[in-house]
């Protein structure tokens, strides 16, 4: 959801760093970035390789400004320690951090606007080319051929190379204000699609892969995948059916078609930011199956025959 935010910052013309967690690297191989910092959530370690990264990049620290997207207290004070002054919003108290502290939004924004909304005050006030006003409609992830080509070859060992197959993410990690963040029917979903023809694949990451097998246990498991290869396999399904998490984010980054859904997050929020993407349930409540697998097949037919059921 940053990724609108970045573009401004690469559109700027200036150098870009990024710090986040090392998974994220794979992901933003297709843009030009001046280097990646991996983040551990280790306050000293962190603050240790951002000051690194700022030496080795040769510009003097009065000249280097940062751009903070978390709202959190420890993340404002690991840069600043780091001898790196920083634009943010003010939350947690954390202004005295903060070299160009951002008052929040006065009303409620899905956080892609949000970041985004933050990133171009940050920018004028670096009098620094801002952009258009309002984000992109798509994310526009960028991938390599040799990410698809890895997803082709999942495809191709599983006999699916050339097949249509709905794409599932029956796992959402941690939980949310102490829910569960995994809708309860996947399984039901599952079979019943498979009834009418339609194939039905997951392919979670290796410490979901048992969780994932207790809840669509029919489903075709494929091997794991690094994430940028996991997008490209989104690009490739037919549709994917996920919750409010990190593959409907994913989906909607390559503006692949899905149907996220959800029960104790909320769409306006957190929801996909796509036009391929559509939305079921709401913050307290997830939607029956049997609402879920008329959506799947309403999706199917609209994408044509090869799609739906046999």
């Amino acid at each position: 959801m940053s990724l609108p935010s970045l573009a401004l910052l690469l559109r700027a013309g200036r150098p870009v760093t990024v710090c986040a967690r090392p998974w994220a690297q794979g992901l933003l191989q297709g843009l030009p970035l001046a280097g990646f910092v991996p983040m551990t959530g280790r306050f000293a370690q962190d603050r240790r390789a951002v000051a690194q990264a700022l030496r080795q990049g040769g510009v003097p620290a009065r000249r280097a400004g940062g751009l903070l997207l978390p709202d959190s207290l420890s993340s404002a004070a690991v840069f600043r320690l780091a001898g790196l002054r920083c634009g943010g919003y003010r939350d947690d108290g954390r202004s005295p951090l903060l070299a160009w502290p951002q008052p929040k939004p006065g009303v409620p924004m899905h956080a892609v606007q949000s970041w985004y909304a933050l990133t171009r005050a940050v920018l004028a006030q670096w009098r620094l080319d801002n952009g258009p006003a309002e984000p992109p409609a798509q994310l526009g992830l960028r991938l390599l051929p040799a990410h698809r080509r890895q997803a082709a070859q999942a495809l191709s060992e599983a006999g699916l190379l050339d097949q249509p197959f709905v794409l599932i993410a029956p796992t959402a990690t941690g939980l949310h204000k102490g829910r569960v963040k995994v809708w309860p029917h996947f399984d039901t979903l599952t079979r019943s699609l498979q009834q009418q023809g339609v194939t039905v694949a997951m392919c979670p990451p290796p410490a979901e892969v048992d969780e994932a097998r207790r809840n669509a246990p029919t489903a075709l498991c494929l091997p794991a995948l690094p994430l940028a290869a996991f997008a490209a396999l989104l690009e490739r399904a037919a549709l994917s059916v996920c919750n409010d998490s990190g593959v409907s984010h994913l989906a909607a980054a390559v503006g692949a078609p899905q149907l996220t859904l959800f029960g104790v997050t909320s769409p306006a929020r957190t929801g996909p930011w796509s036009a391929s993407a559509a939305c079921l349930g709401s913050e307290g409540a997830w939607p029956a199956c049997a609402e879920v697998l008329e959506r799947v097949q309403s999706a199917l037919l609209q994408a044509g025959p090869a799609s739906g059921p046999a």
